[in-house]
């Protein structure tokens, strides 16, 4: 597994307007390559600012929309108009403002009660998308946005959860006990198939974390963002200067 890069930009509102660039870079790539860009979403403050910056000129007329197949990483269990809802975010500063066709628009369906069923259900979709078995190996989307919470999880990865040693399905409702609720979440070995992976994370409130996560020891239990490796994808980290502030190695 080749080592993550690290970016360190000026602040958290610089982190979205490269974020940014990258998006319409490999958007414009894949479409350019394979006629379509297949990208998961993520949740939280700097993804939702990358997304309004997206759907403002100039970058909302520098990809073809009608060529991106839109998913999700994780969902709370909510309904999709819940104001806590990723999707429900995600429309609001971006969906509902460029021209992505709704047959390209993936909700997970997070709020069902047959937790497993949506789960698989999500997986099933996503194989017919990319035109492969839903039993077999993951297919590699060309991008997956994740962030990084303050106790190290990322996606619904969360520490100490039974996702986090999940090997074959892509996608698993996840129980996180701090929340008393279960979270629909792509497992670690989806994202890991990813031809790219891009970490948005801002604020002087991940300082001592990201250090440990990118620098220190291995403690995957505790720290998930650490499962976070894709072989043979790219992962770049978009940090801010607060967050990066006790990196050594940058």
């Amino acid at each position: 597994m080749s080592k993550p890069t690290i970016r360190v930009v000026a602040d958290a509102e610089q982190v979205s307007r490269t974020a940014a660039d990258e998006f319409v870079r490999l958007a414009r790539e894949a479409i350019a390559a394979r006629g379509r860009f297949t990208v998961a979403l993520s949740g939280g403050s700097t993804p939702k600012r990358l997304f309004q910056i997206l759907a403002d000129p100039p970058f909302r007329e520098q990809v073809d929309w009608s060529k991106v197949e839109i998913f999700w990483g994780d969902e709370r269990a909510l309904p999709p108009d819940h104001p806590d809802s990723n999707f429900h975010m995600s429309t609001g500063a971006l969906l509902q403002k460029v021209p992505v066709p709704v047959t390209r628009v993936h909700r997970l369906q997070a709020d069902r009660l047959d937790r497993d069923a949506a789960a698989y259900d999500y997986q099933v979709d996503i194989a017919r998308v990319f035109g492969v078995p839903a039993e077999g190996p993951p297919p590699p989307f060309d991008l997956i946005l994740l962030g990084m919470g303050p106790d190290g999880h990322t996606a619904s990865l969360f520490p100490n959860t039974t996702a986090l040693n999940e090997k074959t399905r892509w996608v698993v409702p996840n129980y996180v006990s701090k929340f008393t609720t279960y979270r629909l979440t792509l497992t670690a070995p989806f994202i890991n198939k990813a031809a790219n992976v891009l970490f948005l994370v801002a604020g002087a409130d991940k300082t001592n974390l990201l250090a440990e996560v990118l620098e220190g020891p291995p403690d995957t239990a505790r720290l998930p963002s650490q499962l976070i490796q894709p072989s043979p994808g790219q992962c770049v980290w978009l940090v801010d200067k607060a967050a990066a502030a006790k990196l050594k190695n940058v």
